[in-house]
């Protein structure tokens, strides 16, 4: 089952469900107005949307086109959003390239970050970017939404929490990063409003892509039309999202519509970096990820930063080429106070 939240005069617009193909979809407000409250009440209404997902296949469903412009992120607002790092990788290459030490703790210990989640860019909206200096990137990532979980839950009992998956832009002003970080108390300023990808999906339509709590496909991400990135989300992840969602539950409960995000999807070549595209590799899944491999290997970043005009694209694709979440795709543009 594919899940969107159409854009309208509400915060949180209104509940279809999708057709696999993405392209068309039914109204469900009789059932649930939005997403937040159909995982109030998922064990009653999960089953219901199943059935309209299925109607809509066999063509028993009255339906309506659906236009991944019209979309919302799955969750326009949530009641949390945390973000980890499950790509150690990712942290060890940004430690090297900064001649910092690598805790042995992190390949044992999940960091995780609590994010913004009070406003979420649609997936085909802007970028604002409000000064050209702070070091505008993208971050291509997969999250999971959950139900309920309890505090102290295993990461067996997290993984049976997860009730859809999604695509996130973990958008990220890297020139402020070291200075928040520095103060000890995390990120802030750093991290504007995140966008996710239109739909947002059960695991069963993701088939044996989806093992051990883990999305075992490419993560697409272009860069003005060319491939930047195309490293496999189920690699190299030291920490699986049952393992995550245990350790954001471990002091206290999460209520359903929590979101918990991968961190920055990254795969390594043998004991060293991944290499880019052009090279042959698997590329990466944000700009910082190749400067860091830059700095290492010609003591220099050369890649910039996003800047007004550039467009991203972050996509993952079946095994058959089409597209699961449907594409977010974001033009920075100078951001104008309305």
């Amino acid at each position: 089952m594919k899940l969107a939240t159409l854009k309208d005069s509400t915060r949180d617009g209104r509940l279809v469900v999708v057709s696999r193909d993405l392209t068309r979809c039914s109204d469900v407000g009789h059932i649930a107005r939005t997403l937040q409250s159909a995982l109030d009440d998922w064990e009653h209404v999960g089953p219901r949307l199943m059935r309209v997902a299925e109607g809509i296949e066999t063509g028993s469903q009255p339906t309506m086109r659906f236009h991944e412009h019209d979309a919302a992120s799955p969750l326009p607002r949530a009641y949390q959003w945390a973000d980890a790092s499950a790509y150690v990788n990712h942290v060890e290459l940004v430690r090297k390239s900064r001649n910092m030490e690598m805790p042995e703790s992190f390949w044992t210990d999940p960091l995780m970050y609590q994010g913004g989640s009070d406003s979420f860019l649609a997936p085909r909206d802007a970028i604002p970017l409000i000064d050209d200096a702070l070091g505008l990137d993208m971050e291509g990532e997969v999250a999971v939404i959950v139900g309920d979980v309890a505090m102290g839950a295993s990461a067996d009992e997290a993984r049976g929490a997860i009730k859809l998956v999604m695509l996130v832009n973990d958008v990220s002003l890297r020139a402020l990063a070291m200075g928040e970080i520095s103060k000890g108390f995390g990120f802030f300023q750093t991290k504007p409003s995140s966008t996710f990808s239109p739909t947002a999906v059960t695991t069963d339509e993701l088939g044996d892509a989806w093992q051990d709590g883990k999305l075992h496909l490419p993560l697409c991400v272009d860069l003005n039309g060319k491939p930047f990135g195309r490293a496999n989300a189920g690699m190299d992840m030291t920490f699986d999202f049952g393992r995550l969602i245990a350790h954001a539950a471990r002091t206290r409960p999460l209520t359903a519509g929590t979101i918990i995000g991968s961190g920055t999807v990254s795969n390594k070549l043998g004991d060293g970096p991944g290499k880019p595209i052009a090279d042959g590799g698997a590329g990466y899944s944000c700009i910082t990820e190749m400067r860091m491999v830059e700095t290492l290997m010609h003591g220099a970043a050369k890649t910039p930063f996003l800047a007004v005009g550039d467009i991203v694209r972050i996509e993952m694709k079946d095994k058959t080429g089409h597209s699961i979440f449907g594409a977010i795709e974001q033009k920075v543009e100078t951001y104008v106070r309305g």
